[in-house]
């Protein structure tokens, strides 16, 4: 199974960027987006549909503010789009699609870069989902979050570490809680299982030529349960086209083993 994560800045300019005519070329099983900036109605437009794609979308109340989306092969399941916390759900934060025993989550948690109030509410934000992260793992079900964490792992995934350990996506705070989240909960990082390299960012400034000279953060993940780990087979970040200021992220996962239902109809 391949499953494609990315914020894509506003849809409407990844579209004229050409982001959904490179996804529909990837022969991706399922697609997550993040930030998508615009109404669910819009999906239902011919030039946001992918052929052969399931689309659910879940937008914030604020208009062309956030929201996720994923686009699915299969027609899910079950589809959540509220998880009774007004932070991720009045701002479009969280979508999960189930195709049999498999979950699979289009998240976008927030940035704190506005200040400290924002910061506050990423925390409260990343203790509240801690919790159900927790949950994921009492139901035994497999689980890939994809999505933007906004948040910088270790000091190899993002370029200029040093300067910015005080900057809101590499904090300590928010760093320890990434520790605890695959060490101590047991959730795994699905492209350092494959790839240990530096320089593998997912996002970058729109100042100084960042793009340019690669000097990125990589916050964007798959994040799944321990259960997948020998799942994951292939990772990459594609770069050769710029469609946001974030990159696509693509795994393969072999999932052989999964109950997966669900057709194309």
């Amino acid at each position: 199974m391949r499953i494609i994560t990315m914020n894509v800045n506003g849809i409407r300019s990844a579209e004229k960027k050409g982001a959904l005519r490179w996804l529909a070329k990837q022969n991706a099983d399922v697609i997550c987006l993040q930030e998508v900036r615009a109404p669910d109605a819009i999906f239902e437009q011919e030039a946001f549909q992918l052929p052969g794609y399931y689309c659910n979308a879940k937008s914030a109340q604020k208009s062309g503010y956030s929201g996720v989306a994923i686009y699915s092969r299969q027609k899910p399941d079950n589809v959540i789009s509220h998880i009774d916390y007004g932070l991720a759900d009045d701002e479009g934060r969280y979508l999960q699609i189930e195709l049999g025993e498999l979950v699979i989550i289009s998240l976008y948690m927030p940035s704190g870069t506005s200040g400290e109030g924002r910061q506050a509410l990423k925390y409260h934000f990343m203790d509240t989902y801690e919790a159900i992260m927790q949950r994921y793992l009492e139901t035994k079900r497999p689980h890939i979050i994809c999505g933007d964490w906004n948040i910088a792992h270790k000091q190899i995934d993002l370029k200029n570490w040093k300067t910015n350990q005080k900057n809101s996506g590499f904090l300590p705070e928010e760093r320890a809680w990434l520790d605890k989240v695959f060490e101590k909960i047991g959730f795994v990082d699905a492209f350092r299982v494959v790839n240990q390299e530096a320089e593998q960012y997912t996002w970058w400034s729109n100042r100084s030529r960042a793009w340019e000279n690669n000097v990125g953060w990589r916050i964007d993940y798959q994040i799944v349960t321990p259960d997948l780990k020998q799942a994951i087979k292939n990772v990459s970040i594609y770069r050769d086209e710029k469609f946001s200021d974030h990159a696509p992220l693509t795994i393969d996962y072999d999932l052989s083993h999964l109950m997966i239902t669900g057709k194309v109809e």
